[in-house]
């Protein structure tokens, strides 16, 4: 160790810009001198930067995050591994995460988010687990904008290059596109994975003299900072920071897979971490930290792409598709056989050590030298001042009454199938292949996808769900919709909910108005999970969103994993036989505010959003559950975006209905006193459009009162026209028989050609 020095004599070794320029703040640099009793290095200070970044370290989010039950009889591991596991039964154990590669996305959207993709695969198979399914959650702005559009397709085109040729399904997700994601667009990926139960590896350096290895891609200079720059708002140089921007390879990242899963078959490894943000220098630390040791390194040994490189860059490069591995003692050799096997670079770069420090060495010289605890533990903590804006009243203030009442419902249907938010993603996901692997049971466009678990009569139903507009009108009755949805989403594919992953994309932290959103979002899902018992296994959490300024929507996206059990319970959303009675469970009540329809219709994004009560949802999906385990239900479908109106024609659209064409339905409501926007557009929480066999109806309503769930039998699948007449609304008629009366009559092909074309129509622009 260098000899300590007066904190007088230290404050200039790194000047004040240079501090900056890493991301740290000059009360962090004197934390980073009190740590180490000496002025830190270069490559000292950048391992400080990353490690204090706000995307390594949550160092704004840590202590709130803590409300989130993490604990289940399920619950295999929890946050704070690369992903967490819960238990399915037969011995297995589905492991899943969602993270984000928002920042990146911007800069350089193929490779942001292509290697978005790649980062959340291998934190699934660093467990132990192989990934069977990978769904998106994105955010972009209009695609009518030619930027924007360019920038959301070509998010799409690296997620589908990605996971196409790793050869693991792209099963679902989806898009909402909105101005205030242009400069910030988020692209969070999910991963779900299987293991056996006792298998499950975990990223910890255990074994004091064990050997540490390297694997994988040559380290260039392509990523360094990555890490940093995703911690920090944009401005109008963003796109001058490409060179930040990772490079993926895909069919590399699938012989690391395979290599990986063989060293857990023969019980090789006592750790092991993907080399993702932080690269090698969050890597080492966050092993050495888990298990209490300490980790020393030779970087002339790591096996590099480009000459020169210093310990520097070496230790910050993001490069991907990376590991560090902990092998049990004696082992290493037929490590790297498996490597060699598989063509896959490998190369002892150190050992673990018991003195709790990081020590990195090049050929032989002290390169740096950190106490593991001053990286990971004892990084700043912030409990950040959080305040409601001074316009939140107001937002939440508006009342829909004061704007005028439908005239022509079936033109606003129309329009809101038009709406990206809702219209068919189809022209999207056609590039996925969501097939490989034959074990996808439900394919993407229904409220959940399915896949099967092979060797079992068992499937997993899984969604990502986030509403932007609500958390921005009430950020904790948002976060909890946010839950509620993607529970019902799974419900309604016959599955009970068993886990929970986040992705929380805010703005800048240091706003006291962001940091009541996140705070007040985290409430919410937190309460929303307890009420459900469903326990947050993992996430992630995406902080400064900001660009010029200009924050995001506060955005929490939940991606909810759900267990079928037996697996032939399976449902999707769309109506299956003419005839079949259409039930709608729940209420629907005056929920105009932060809906589709007022943002579509009246250009506006104001009110209280839907309002939820927890009790009513627990009992709507318990009823459901019931419902499929009887095998009553052949379609469940949850109201959402668009309300009634929207759902119903939406069951119609299925490819399951008249092999690929859609089919009519005829349904009458009561608005109890409604308006008309309100009863077929409004977004009521705890609604869910079932399809029944005629015989099974008396029974569906019987179980629906057992359980406590208001429902009606309001129609019947068939014919070429959806039609929707209501009755008993504020100011209306009756509601006869003829087509004049019917608040909406279109022709269900109309309906179908908007609702399907409408977001190719948007993209296609630019190449016509």
């Amino acid at each position: 160790m260098r000899p300590s020095r007066s904190h007088s004599d230290v404050t200039s070794a790194v000047p004040p810009d240079v501090v900056a320029r890493h991301g740290l703040t000059q009360e962090e640099y004197g934390q980073i001198l009190a740590h180490l009793g000496r002025a830190p290095n270069l490559t000292e200070l950048g391992m400080f930067s990353v490690m204090w970044s706000e995307h390594c370290s949550y160092k704004s989010s840590r202590v709130h995050l803590k409300r989130f039950p993490t604990e289940g009889e399920r619950v295999v591991q929890g946050p704070g591994e690369n992903a967490g596991a819960v238990e399915i039964g037969d011995g297995l154990s589905a492991v899943f995460k969602m993270e984000s590669h928002n920042h990146p996305s911007f800069i350089e959207p193929f490779q942001g988010a292509a290697t978005g993709v790649g980062g959340i695969l291998r934190d699934i198979f660093t467990m132990g687990a192989r990934p069977v399914a990978l769904l998106d959650s994105l955010r972009f702005g209009d695609p009518d904008v030619p930027a924007d559009r360019h920038r959301l397709e070509g998010a799409v085109s690296g997620i589908a290059w990605y996971g196409n040729c790793v050869g693991v399904p792209t099963v679902g997700g989806e898009l909402v596109c909105h101005e205030m994601y242009a400069r910030n667009p988020l692209v969070n990926v999910f991963c779900l994975g299987l293991a056996r139960t006792g298998r499950l590896l975990r990223g910890a350096a255990k074994g004091v003299g064990n050997p540490v290895l390297y694997i994988g891609a040559k380290t260039g200079r392509d990523g360094i900072h990555g890490a940093t720059m995703a911690s920090d708002s944009f401005d109008d140089a963003a796109e001058q920071k490409r060179p930040n921007v990772q490079v993926g390879d895909p069919f590399l990242e699938k012989l690391l897979l395979e290599a990986c899963l063989e060293f857990l078959e023969l019980d090789l490894l006592a750790g092991i971490q993907d080399l993702g943000a932080g690269g090698l220098t969050s890597a080492s630390c966050e092993m050495a930290s888990r298990a209490g040791t300490g980790i020393e390194l030779e970087l002339a040994d790591m096996p590099r792409r480009e000459p020169r490189m210093t310990p520097y860059e070496l230790m910050l490069s993001e490069s991907q598709e990376r590991m560090l591995l902990v092998a049990n003692a004696g082992r290493e050799a037929r490590v790297i056989e498996i490597c060699g096997k598989w063509g896959v670079d490998a190369a002892v770069i150190g050992r673990v050590t018991d003195d709790g420090t990081v020590r990195i060495r090049e050929e032989g010289r002290v390169a740096a030298e950190i106490p593991v605890r001053a990286l990971t533990d004892d990084c700043p903590r912030y409990e950040r001042p959080a305040a409601p804006p001074a316009w939140q009243d107001m937002l939440q203030s508006f009342a829909a009454d004061s704007l005028p009442d439908v005239t022509d419902a079936g033109d606003v249907l129309l329009r809101l199938l038009a709406s990206p938010a809702i219209a068919g993603k189809r022209y999207l996901w056609r590039q996925y292949d969501h097939m490989v692997g034959i074990n996808t049971l439900v394919r993407p466009g229904s409220d959940a996808a399915v896949v099967r678990v092979k060797g079992t009569n068992r499937a997993l139903a899984m969604t990502t769900d986030g509403n932007g507009r609500y958390c921005l009108l009430n950020p904790y009755m948002g976060g909890m919709l946010a839950v509620a949805e993607a529970a019902r989403n799974v419900v309604c594919a016959g599955a009970r909910p068993i886990g929970v992953t986040d992705c929380l994309n805010f703005g800048n932290p240091e706003r006291p108005d962001v940091m009541w959103q996140l705070t007040m979002a985290i409430e919410g899902i937190a309460d929303a999970c307890r009420a459900f018992g469903v326990p947050v296994v993992s996430g992630n959490v995406s902080l400064y969103n900001e660009t010029g300024g200009l924050s995001i929507y506060p955005t929490p996206v939940i991606g909810m994993v759900g267990l079928i059990e037996p697996a032939d319970l399976v449902m999707t959303q769309w109506f299956q036989r003419a005839g079949d009675r259409i039930i709608l469970l729940g209420e629907t009540g005056d929920d105009l505010g932060g809906t589709e329809y007022l943002n579509v219709v009246h250009h506006r994004e104001l009110g209280a959003p839907p309002w939820l009560t927890l009790e009513t949802e627990k009992a709507v999906q318990e009823c459901v559950l019931r419902l499929a385990a009887e095998r009553r239900v052949r379609s469940a479908h949850d109201c959402s975006d668009g309300g009634l109106a929207v759902a119903v024609a939406e069951c119609c659209f299925g490819p399951s209905a008249g092999e690929g064409r859609p089919v009519g339905a005829t349904i009458q409501i009561d608005a109890k006193k409604l308006r008309l926007d309100a009863a077929l557009f409004g977004e009521s929480p705890s609604r869910v459009v079932l399809s029944v066999a005629p015989d099974h109806a008396a029974r569906v309503l019987a179980v629906a009162e057992e359980c406590g769930v208001p429902a009606e039998d309001v129609g019947c699948v068939g014919g070429e026209d959806l039609v929707i007449r209501v009755r008993g609304r504020a100011g209306g008629l009756s509601g006869e028989s003829d087509r004049e009366d019917a608040a909406v009559h279109v022709p269900v092909a109309t309906l179908f050609e908007t609702w399907s074309r409408s977001l190719e129509r948007k993209l296609g622009a630019g190449r016509a």
